[in-house]
């Protein structure tokens, strides 16, 4: 238990929230540089993420070069910040022996940046230079993955690679085979750490990462706050409506389940708290919205990006395929927290308690980037990274008439900096999830694992969604939203779509299951973090969370069975439809869920509405009528119960 079951004093100091962070989000624990060393640190980080925008705009080396010197620059900044262990705090202090595997990692890679068009004519003949060169290479970025990222991917990876060394590649000789597997996960752009991942982390996400950073620097968190609360917070129960509507909004920037709880939890938990809320409910409502952040479009975690590459589809394609399931999503949290504090009778903020409107209005130009970078991706008259590039100039722009957080030369540069530490992560998790992606292909793993769950399912593609819900939730559960995305990207859903399921609904079906980790017991990190603030039991946030969360179980399912929520072959009017039946079947499921609707429900009428809200989910006219009628029969007892309530 990661907390004690004792509710702590609500005269207690306040909430450390970097101690909540190094707890809870492994990019988090970074050395501590001070003075001198803190500003050569963030010097390198902030070339480093100018370094990625010319390489994006201006570079036209050969992908080797490119890919090499990208993953030689993560490992260099990576060992500056992350050291051997969590929770060293000596100031100014970097081991020799990180130092030597700083220098050695980073000279792997960039000796192939120098060397790469002799590699590139020299084929598969390499030398035995070159492959200890890539060995070092591999382990180094194992190590920097297991300081910043976690051991789960890092024991998936290396299951895959001894599977390869000993059973998976058809040389006898056990030497050719570690040559084989070294020359084509080291130096190879199709499979292993330089392939589809890293490819697509340095063309596309690098540069929203550089724009998340940038758009950090306006105070945009805090607006979407403030106008949250001046929309919602005044309403029944309003500080947790509030927490839902910011975070939805801040999950358009970021792409961190833990940030994103602790960011706006740090100011969301205690007004759900000082409201009535019971702590379990006020943390488990911030992380179910802060961990839906990631399926909110337009960034969704870095994921789509991905996504756009693997299905060969457009990004913005992508974009407007996401919003009708990450609506619900949101919608169905925002009726449970508004039918708990019916239920509870909360209130909400007075109204000295509430930011004023029409001021806010005035700082309506903060949205202008997000509005440019949506117009732009919508349009696709330009590259999706061209766009981010505008939606910087913009931000920085938009920068210079912003009093509380104007933009300055050590603003932008503290941007720069803060996205060459963002990128770092991502793109060790991407670099390893390659290394996976890369073994299973080289070995023909894919087609034995498709072959063995298609078996085991029967054809029956219910089962083989269950079965894929299952290992997408167990490997999220220690491994960060991109990587679980790549590797059941290769894993999992070419089994859905061997299966039926288009390519489109398959790869969000395993992209939403790897999100909803952070949510489920017993490693629910976001969860854990929102307890953490609202000095609450752990695993009762947890199981709370996944309640609240309910959307993300159920909506995967439907889009995989009728692609229509996805905007699948399908018309106007029948998209006008789908999402009035969704609307009430979300709240039918809520209202179940809650065991309130217009008043407490008995367990019949919670059934009863659960299968209508479930029917209406699932699009379809048979279903949407039964469900219609389903649910509209609980209405109209509730409201003869309330008249009768009312009379006595």
């Amino acid at each position: 238990m990661l907390f004690s079951k004792k509710k702590a004093p609500e005269s207690q100091e306040p909430m450390d929230l970097d101690a909540v962070m190094k707890k809870f989000d492994r990019e988090s624990n970074t050395r501590i540089w001070e003075g001198t060393p803190k500003i050569v640190v963030n010097c390198i980080l902030a070339l480093f993420s100018l370094f990625c925008v010319y390489v994006t705009f201006f570079a036209t080396w050969p992908q080797e070069i490119i890919l090499s010197s990208f993953m030689g620059c993560i490992v260099l900044a990576g060992f500056l910040l992350y050291p051997i262990k969590k929770g060293e705090q000596k100031v100014n202090s970097m081991p020799w022996y990180d130092i030597l595997i700083m220098f050695l990692g980073s000279s792997s890679f960039f000796y192939y940046t120098f060397d790469a068009l002799t590699i590139i004519k020299q084929g598969r003949n390499f030398e035995m230079h070159q492959i200890i060169i890539g060995i070092i290479g591999i382990l180094c970025l194992a190590e920097l993955c297991r300081r910043c990222v976690g051991l789960p991917i890092l024991i998936v990876a290396g299951s895959f690679i001894i599977y390869a060394i000993f059973w998976g590649l058809p040389n006898p000789d056990i030497f050719r085979r570690i040559e084989t597997l070294v020359s084509q996960l080291f130096y190879s752009t199709t499979a292993g750490i330089l392939s589809t991942p890293i490819n697509t982390c340095a063309k596309f996400i690098a540069i929203f990462i550089i724009f998340g950073a940038f758009l950090e620097r306006t105070g945009i968190a805090d607006f979407f706050i403030k106008i949250a609360n001046s929309i919602v917070g005044g309403f029944s129960g309003g500080p947790a409506k509030v927490a839902v509507i910011a975070s939805a909004l801040e999950g358009m920037v970021s792409g961190s389940s833990v940030a994103n709880t602790v960011g706006s939890g740090s100011v969301t938990i205690p007004l759900m708290k000082k409201t009535g809320y019971k702590p379990e409910f006020a943390a488990a409502a911030e992380a179910s919205a802060s961990t839906g952040g990631q399926i909110m479009p337009p960034i969704m975690g870095a994921a789509a990006f991905l996504m756009a590459e693997n299905i060969g589809i457009p990004y913005s394609n992508i974009v407007v395929r996401a919003i009708l399931p990450a609506a619900l999503y949101f919608l169905g949290v925002f009726i449970t927290v508004h039918l708990e504090a019916k239920k509870e009778g909360l209130r909400g903020l007075t109204k000295d308690e509430l930011p004023r409107f029409l001021p806010l209005l005035k700082q309506s130009y903060l949205l202008l980037p997000l509005i440019i970078l949506i117009a732009l991706v919508g349009s696709g008259s330009r590259s999706i990274a061209y766009a981010a590039a505008i939606a910087i100039i913009a931000t920085i722009v938009v920068g210079l008439f912003n009093k509380e957080n104007r933009i300055s030369p050590k603003r932008i540069f503290e941007a720069l900096a803060a996205g060459g530490q963002g990128m770092i992560t991502v793109a060790v998790a991407c670099g390893v999830a390659g290394i996976i992606a890369g073994t299973i292909t080289m070995t023909g793993l894919a087609n034995i694992i498709i072959n063995g769950i298609v078996a085991i399912a029967g054809n029956q593609v219910i089962i083989a969604l269950f079965l894929t819900m299952l290992c997408c939730i167990v490997l999220g559960m220690g491994v960060p939203t991109t990587a679980n995305y790549c590797i059941m990207a290769a894993t999992c859903a070419p089994i859905l779509v061997k299966m039926g399921v288009p390519d489109i609904a398959a790869h969000f079906f395993v992209f939403y299951f790897g999100i909803v980790a952070d949510l489920t017991p017993p490693v629910a990190l976001a969860a854990y973090a929102g307890a953490a603030i609202a000095q609450a039991n752990p695993m009762k946030t947890a199981f709370t969370a996944t309640k609240l969360a309910i959307g993300a179980f159920i909506v995967p399912y439907v889009f995989a069975l009728n692609p229509a929520m996805l905007f699948v072959d399908t018309g106007f009017v029948e998209v006008v439809l789908i999402c009035i039946t969704s609307v009430v079947g979300i709240f039918g499921v809520s209202a179940a869920l809650e065991g309130f609707f217009l008043g407490r429900m008995s367990w019949y009428e919670r059934v009863i509405s659960a299968i209508g809200g479930l029917l209406l989910i699932y699009p379809g006219l048979v279903t949407d009528i039964v469900g219609i009628a389903l649910v509209g029969f609980v209405f109209l007892v509730q409201t003869i119960t309330k008249r009768k309530a009312v009379k006595i």
